[in-house]
């Protein structure tokens, strides 16, 4: 073949191929072409490949073969970004505001609480980035080509579309590749496809009716997976960007959405903002309609603005998630993205990958199905279980791993069983090492057998024939039979080579109808079936004439194996359903594979439950999918772009999607998800850069402990905004309400200022301790577009408000009356108890205090009490006086002020015994539902 060096390009807009963009289709459809005229196409010989000078042009031309890197934002475009919060606006405005009108002290406690804010938004993000950055790497190092004529070693991002690539076991598939010549090649792509077993692959052009997912494509192989068994040679056809891989990199650039926190707290911060525009207003216009002077009023508008704002509502909420990721770690959840530890609180659908997140991502023998009865791994194995067991062992390829102290792969045998049971023990084509572990299991142990019937000779797996078969010299073999030859493979290429079913007495007549209608029943469970046979020969035969070699066996048995569930997951699909969660399977594997996985699990209750696979998907326009996502629970042979229109299909019907993986095939969903679940462990670099949250142990029951934690935050952090707001409508009251009463300004500035400084401080952040709420996993979620006022909050924080306001006003009007000169401080210090009150009180919304226990926030309790002493500091230490404009109160005095703060203690309690009748009456007139979007 004449190599033509302008026959072809690697991009359709190089300006030296005016056929590019035909053979651009060229390579989407690679798979369906004879590897001679991609050769012409892409104009290389396959015998002698490029020529070095030929490579170094289209290198130039193309690039190099790797992923675009991550576009980095500067660190000044991060710290930016910390200042766009509308809330943190807000703040800033009032800064202004009470710089101009000699409020200093106020200015810059708001701007040391920006700032410190800014810094922490700041360096998470950062460290995010530095992380992201960091797990770009995933194409292979270097690779083998043929460049010519001559085979090299070279960097694998220097690759073209048509150099000749080698590979063998244990490769990284450096570009996709055209397979040319394959030697019992196999390839681990369930990184890519979410196949949960290697994929068997061949040379030949595939017909045209071949499905469009990658699992298909059984003569390609594709940039990011791993050869697993054999060798091959491939002609590259796309690389860099435009790989699989490289369009799925492009899927994940997108951007991110935001979170269910960042929504409520950017819509409080609107409404607060023209709750604020309305008070200073009204107290304005009021005040000069009385007469006041109009600079006074303004002062005094300006100043309950200022004290309305709660300044510190930023701080406490980063503090909050901060410490709420902290934790999260203790249980192995690593959070990438600071509001993703209270975002899966509103989760109300998981999308979860099969092959590694719901599975163990090895193969298991489940069953033994031997002369119409059943065998399962541990149990005792009759003689025609073991016969079969003993021929999975020995027509198998799987190896001993070496021991890393003495060097030997285990011909010895002298390791324990439990050391010779471990999955690692054993090196080989995960359904060749489930065979070896279930011999194993039976007592059966592949080293001790190869030593008593060693291999002589064998027939390899072929992908045409889908068996092999290997012949082992029997122990003394005399002259009737020296050798027996084991034969493992499909059921439908083993059964019709059978003549009779084996037993230890002899032949006995074999029904293949009943055993392929029995193996066609275990692959509708999902299981992967194979069948297994003996022949006895008196001598070695010739392995040219498999006619004669695979012919007349005697079936022994069919072997059925699976990716197993782990074995938390069905508890953890269960503790999701309780919480009103619907897990949905998502998995490039076989849709009988999908269903019976999903159906050990619980994800669907019946054999027959729908199963909807990526062609009829592709069929479906986006209305007739959103119509049918509410139903279905499996989805199966998807590819990337598949899995973001389900999860945008859920989303458009007002579900919040989380959505699990492992592989690259799942990163553009984890992306475009409201919140990305990635595997830490097991997964890869590219499904952890494009998650919110990375789980180390790779356990999907870890799931589960998030979603209470981030109940238990977005808990806490409404906790925090209901005492926060309470506080500060009681201060509005108190203030707005005084002149209607005819009564003097009850509060100084500096009183306002510390009011906020002491009670929105410390107490406030020690509510990030307050443990999660009896049955929090026991209620629905939270609908992602519900205020963050509902349940009644508003109602709250106005009637409270309204009581501490009343309160205050109501001691000062007693203290004017009687005379008492200090009926300003007796205000200031109603103002601080009640709120301390109030904070014991709203622990919980449903559970009175003396049920919680003091002891059970510590931190909070220990806040309240240094509160109180910084607060009877400011009363009773002579130096503090003239700063904070107190005087010292008597003891009736202070005592009652103890009793405002009992008085909205006792009612709150009062409310929440309310709130407990009444979900209880509701319960017993009837079950509440749960949420469903829309409704």
């Amino acid at each position: 073949m004449t190599h033509n060096p302008t026959s072809t390009s690697c991009a359709p807009d190089s300006p030296t191929a005016p056929e590019a963009q035909t053979a651009a289709r060229w390579a989407e459809s690679a798979h369906l072409h004879d590897v001679e005229a991609l050769a012409r196409a892409l104009g290389v010989d396959l015998h002698t490949g490029l020529a070095p000078q030929e490579a170094a042009r289209r290198a130039a031309l193309c690039g190099p073969n790797s992923l675009a890197q991550v576009r980095r934002r500067s660190a000044l475009a991060l710290l930016a970004e910390q200042f766009q919060d509308f809330m943190v606006l807000v703040l800033l405005a009032a800064a202004v505001v009470s710089g101009l009108v000699g409020e200093i002290t106020d200015t810059l406690v708001i701007l040391v609480i920006v700032v410190l804010n800014a810094v922490i938004g700041f360096v998470q993000a950062w460290r995010a980035d530095q992380a992201l950055a960091a797990l770009r790497q995933l194409a292979a190092a270097q690779a083998t080509v043929l460049r010519g004529g001559q085979v090299q070693t070279v960097p694998a991002h220097t690759l073209v579309p048509g150099d000749v690539v080698l590979l063998e076991a244990g490769n990284q598939i450096p570009a996709d590749l055209r397979l040319l010549q394959i030697a019992q090649f196999q390839v681990d792509e369930s990184a890519l496809t979410g196949e949960s077993v290697p994929v068997a692959k061949q040379s030949a052009p595939l017909p045209p009716q071949t499905g469009g997912a990658l699992g298909d494509r059984s003569n390609m192989a594709y940039k990011g997976t791993t050869a697993t068994l054999g060798r091959a040679r491939g002609l590259v056809v796309a690389t860099g960007m435009h790989t699989e891989l490289g369009k799925i990199a492009q899927l994940l650039d997108t951007e991110d959405r935001s979170t269910p926190l960042q929504r409520r707290l950017a819509a409080f911060g609107r409404r607060l903002a023209l709750v604020i525009l309305g008070i200073c207003l009204v107290i304005f216009a009021a005040g000069v309609l009385r007469g006041e002077d109009p600079l006074r009023m303004a002062l005094t508008a300006i100043s309950l603005a200022v004290a309305a704002i709660p300044e510190a509502l930023p701080a406490v909420v980063t503090v909050l998630l901060a410490l709420g990721a902290r934790r999260m770690v203790a249980f192995h959840a690593l959070v990438r993205r600071l509001p993703a530890v209270e975002t899966l609180g509103s989760v109300t659908v998981i999308c979860s990958d099969k092959t590694g997140t719901l599975t163990q991502n090895r193969m298991h023998a489940e069953l033994l199905l031997a002369c119409g009865e059943r065998w399962t791994p541990g149990e005792p194995a009759s003689p025609v279980h073991a016969e079969a067991l003993r021929a999975a062992a020995l027509c198998n390829d799987a190896v001993r791993q070496k021991s890393a102290e003495n060097g030997e792969n285990g011909e010895n045998g002298n390791s324990t069983e439990e050391e010779r049971n471990e999955d690692g023990a054993w090196l080989g084509d995960p359904t060749e090492t489930a065979l070896v572990l279930a011999a194993l299991s039976a007592g059966l142990d592949k080293v001790a057998l190869d030593a008593a019937l060693p291999r002589v000779q064998e027939q390899p797996f072929d992908s045409s024939r889908k068996r092999m078969t290997t012949f082992h010299r029997l122990p003394g073999g005399g002259a009737s039979a020296g050798y027996v030859a084991y034969t493992k493979g499909a059921p439908e290429s083993v059964l019709p080579r059978c003549r009779s079913q084996w037993t230890p007495s002899g032949d006995a007549a074999l029904e293949k109808s009943a055993v392929l209608a029995a193996a066609s029943a275990l692959a509708e469970q999902g299981l992967r079936v194979l069948a297994l046979a003996r022949r006895e020969h008196a001598r070695l035969p010739d392995t040219n004439d498999l006619a004669g070699v695979e012919n007349a066996l005697q079936f022994l048995g069919l072997v059925a194996l699976i990716d197993p569930p782990r074995a938390e997951a069905a508890a953890a699909v269960r503790d999701c359903q309780s919480a009103g969660i619907v897990p949905v399977m998502i998995t490039g594997d076989h849709p009988a594979t999908a269903r019976a996985i999903a159906l050990r699990l619980g994800i669907v209750a019946s054999a027959e439950a729908p199963v909807l696979t990526g062609k009829e998907l592709a069929e479906l326009d986006d209305a007739a999918l959103r119509a049918r996502v509410e139903q279905v629970r499996v989805y199966a042979r998807v590819d990337p772009a598949q899995k973001i229109r389900i999860v945008e299909a859920l989303q458009a019907l007002g579900h919040f999607v989380a959505m699990t993986g492992d592989g690259v095939n799942d990163a553009p969903a984890l992306k475009r998800a409201d919140i990305g679940v990635a595997m830490g462990r097991g997964g890869t670099d590219v499904a952890r850069e494009a998650s919110s949250l990375v789980l180390l142990d790779d356990n999907f029951a870890t799931i589960v402990a998030a979603v209470r934690e981030g109940r238990r935050i977005y808990d806490n952090i409404r906790k925090f905004v209901r005492y926060a707001m309470t506080g500060n409508s009681g201060e509005i009251w108190t203030i707005f309400l005084a002149p209607f009463l005819l009564l003097p300004i009850p509060l100084q500035p500096i009183h306002i200022l510390w009011v906020n400084l002491v009670t929105d401080g410390l107490p406030g952040l020690a509510l990030a301790a307050e443990p999660a709420e009896a049955g929090i996993m026991r209620r629905p979620p939270r609908p992602p577009r519900e205020s963050l006022f509902a349940h009644g909050m508003w109602q709250h924080i106005l009637a409270v408000g309204l009581l501490i306001g009343g309160l205050c006003l109501a001691v000062q009007a007693w203290a004017l009356h009687t005379g008492h000169a200090h009926w300003q401080t007796m205000v200031f210090t109603v103002l601080t108890l009640t709120q301390m009150a109030h904070i014991l009180a709203i622990r919980s919304e449903t559970q009175p205090l003396w049920r919680l226990g003091l002891a059970s926030n510590l931190p909070l309790l220990g806040a309240v009490l240094l509160t109180l002493a910084l607060q009877l500091a400011t009363i009773y230490v002579p130096a503090l006086n003239p700063i904070f404009k107190t005087q010292p109160l008597s003891w009736d005095e202070l005592a009652l002020c103890f009793g405002a703060a009992l008085l909205v203690y006792a009612v709150v309690e009062v409310e929440k015994a309310w709130r407990r009748r009444r979900a209880c009456a509701a319960r017993t007139k009837v079950a509440e539902p749960h949420y469903r979007p829309g409704t």
